[in-house]
């Protein structure tokens, strides 16, 4: 077998399906992408990703955070400065997000055309 068990993989419950739960919400990759180049502030983010409110950029952050792919580092200061990185799991997701962002770009008008036609 492949290793991808449908009795297990899509059980509510299993590891598997929870990680990619994580990272199927519509910013998640986009914002970790954001990170590959290192540590980023939260108006650099909002700058560089473009279309996403500061409410969801923040939702989607402390989502991110609560699983692991990315921590938060709170300088102090006035006004205070908080940094966002990508932990060692986090960084383990820019081999797969780079493989879709090459399946996205190769088959993006494909997708566009399957729209347009139904």
């Amino acid at each position: 077998m492949d290793g991808l068990d449908p009795g297990n993989v899509f059980l509510a419950d299993c590891p598997a399906r929870l990680a990619v739960e994580v990272i199927a919400d519509k910013w998640a990759v986009v914002v970790l992408w954001g990170l590959n180049d290192g540590p980023r502030r939260h108006t650099e983010l909002i700058t560089l990703i473009g279309g996403i409110s500061k409410k969801v950029l923040t939702q989607t952050l402390r989502r991110l955070q609560t699983n692991g792919l990315v921590t938060r580092e709170n300088f102090g200061g006035v006004p205070p400065r908080v940094e966002y990185e990508l932990t060692a799991l986090g960084r383990t997701l820019m081999g797969p997000i780079r493989m879709l962002t090459l399946w996205a770009e190769e088959n993006g008008e494909a997708v566009l055309d399957a729209q347009e036609r139904t």
